[in-house]
């Protein structure tokens, strides 16, 4: 941890939270240390997560009120929560309140802590924020137990917002609220939570490994250990054999019950809110983790549907309709040209978003546009992979590599500044240009550019041709957060 901003002089804006929120995030060089070092999170950083959390106010005991659902996983993990909430929310009656926090966000942060499917209000954020801020000024803990919490350092900037979030849905009082763990599950911050009322992991896949292990064994048995005594378990079908195997060892070691969801027919009836065929087994997913909630809560009498052939109730089947999740297998129309973003940072991810993108624009004979950046991770096998899943089906004309920079001026949008990349790869656009040669080896005979901004790239994009054009926006969601906040201010 370490030493902020002091705030007690300056006027307390939603800019300054932002500001301040920004201070705490580990910059390039801290990241790329520990990564070197191989040390992986440990039961310490759960034990300081429960400190700050006492430091303001809160025992762990409190956030049970909260009814939990707790869902982890590499690939659909924000799908499923999403899914998840939406169905909540069709209990208006029972439930007014349903608290969603998922990472990252893509335009705003106060997407992350969303109340009935909206995020927070800037006042709300503002006041909330400043709450936790100045709690954790205002108390000290044991340097001896705690070492690392020094008079006046705080959390970091994503151990912050899972406070806030908790701060927040408390003070507002949320009847029930779905939580997405941001990497892992026995070591993230969200995993102080003691008594869930169901828990669930997405796809498993091999993803951050500098933090959770190199085989899908290890990094199982991190999703895994968000498991609590006696609470049901609910994962999908399909996953890794060694995988799978893991997380019933877990489950057992945890005191409780794992089951294998299967993707619901009634499924291919409807239109998910969510676009993508591989949406269904998140959806399923989450009929189950709603379901369980539901019957925990006395809200429904119903067993949860674990057969293929199950009847879906209409509170359940309008809640999966009406999910709205922006930044993924979304379809967007501006002017002549539509837009198919579908932000995906791993091969799984990478495959699924591909094959989006081949089922829905393959018959189209527009010409076709990739934009694409993945600042941090081995970007020649998404590329690879982004490829061979498309096939001969598409090929592109254009292929743009940008960086999640927001503005041609090189500023990025306030709660989009990132502090974890490296500024001399942005500035130089080594990645960039890294990604352009990759891609030539490819798609030889595809044009490539490269450009300093998302702002950029649009403006290259609109300016290129009279003619219709459809244009494939994948990779960081940092770049698809970065679009959407240029296409509102154009």
């Amino acid at each position: 941890m370490k030493p902020t901003i002091s705030l007690k002089m300056v006027s307390r804006t939603y800019s300054d939270a932002i500001n301040a929120l920004n201070s705490l995030q580990s910059n390039y060089a801290n990241i790329m240390a520990i990564r070197e070092s191989g040390i992986r999170k440990n039961e310490m950083s759960l034990l300081e997560m429960r400190e700050w959390a006492r430091r303001i106010g809160y025992s762990t005991k409190d956030f049970n009120q909260l009814n939990v659902i707790h869902i982890t996983g590499t690939k659909g993990k924000g799908s499923t929560a999403a899914f998840t909430s939406s169905i909540l929310q069709k209990y208006q009656d029972k439930l007014p309140k349903v608290g969603l926090y998922t990472s990252p966000h893509l335009r705003t942060v106060r997407e992350r802590i969303r109340i009935n499917g909206q995020p927070i209000s800037e006042d709300k954020f503002t006041e909330y924020f400043f709450d936790v801020w100045n709690k954790l000024d205002s108390t000290t803990s044991s340097l001896k137990t705690f070492p690392h919490m020094t008079p006046g350092s705080k959390p970091g900037y994503f151990k912050y917002l899972t406070l806030l979030s908790f701060h927040t849905f408390i003070q507002e009082g949320c009847n029930s609220c779905v939580y997405e763990v941001g990497i892992g599950g026995e070591y993230d911050s969200t995993n102080i939570i003691e008594k869930p009322v169901a828990c669930g992991v997405s796809l498993l896949g091999i993803d951050h490994t500098y933090m959770l292990g190199d085989t899908i064994s290890e990094i199982a048995w991190n999703k895994g250990g968000i498991f609590k005594d006696k609470i049901p378990a609910y994962t999908v079908l399909g996953q890794p054999q060694k995988g799978l195997k893991v997380l019933k060892e877990r489950a057992v070691e945890r005191n409780t019950t794992l089951n294998e969801v299967p993707i619901f027919r009634e499924l291919n009836e409807i239109s998910l809110g969510i676009a993508g065929d591989f949406q269904q087994s998140n959806a399923s997913l989450a009929v189950c983790l709603a379901s369980q909630a539901l019957k925990t809560l006395n809200i429904i009498n119903t067993e949860v549907p674990l057969e293929q052939n199950s009847h879906l109730i209409p509170h359940v089947i309008e809640g999966l309709k009406d999910t709205h999740w922006e930044g993924r297998c979304q379809t967007l129309r501006r002017g002549k040209n539509t837009w198919y973003i579908d932000g995906a940072h791993t091969l799984d991810s990478i495959a699924a978003a591909s094959g989006w993108y081949k089922d829905v624009a393959s018959k189209s004979t527009k010409k076709k546009i990739l934009l694409f950046n993945q600042q941090t991770r081995e970007t020649a096998k998404l590329l690879e992979c982004l490829d061979s899943t498309i096939g001969k089906s598409i090929k592109f004309d254009l292929a743009i590599f940008s960086t999640n920079v927001t503005w041609e001026n090189g500023n990025y949008s306030a709660d989009l500044v990132s502090m974890n990349t490296s500024k001399e790869e942005v500035q130089n656009l080594s990645v960039q240009h890294n990604l352009a040669t990759e891609w030539s080896k490819i798609q030889a005979e595809c044009e490539t550019a490269v450009t300093s901004s998302i702002e950029s790239a649009v403006k290259k994009i609109e300016s290129l041709s009279n003619e219709p054009l459809d244009i494939f926006v994948t990779g960081s969601l940092h770049l698809v957060g970065g679009l959407l906040v240029v296409f509102d201010e154009k």
